[in-house]
């Protein structure tokens, strides 16, 4: 996937763990009030049903891959709007 600069997702609470490796530049996590970066070559756990959020505010975006166990599905992610 790749994100550009400013993007912010709706905040949600998935049915599923996501695992998330960023490749390039960084992703920032808002889950349980707290701000989590993660870099290029690090990688991040979303735990199912715990609410998190992910933006790129840095200049450059973000590329990284995103794994969904169970797969990523529109009725499973619960996104806010």
């Amino acid at each position: 996937m790749k994100s550009h600069s400013g993007w912010i997702e709706s905040p949600q609470t998935p049915e599923f763990n996501e695992y998330t490796i960023v490749l390039r530049g960084s992703l920032h996590i808002h889950k349980e009030n707290k701000e989590i970066i993660v870099s290029a070559n690090e990688a991040f756990i979303a735990e199912k049903d715990i609410e998190f959020q992910y933006s790129t505010p840095d200049p450059k975006g973000a590329e990284y891959i995103a794994i969904c166990v169970p797969a990523f599905s529109m009725e499973k992610v619960h996104r806010k709007e």
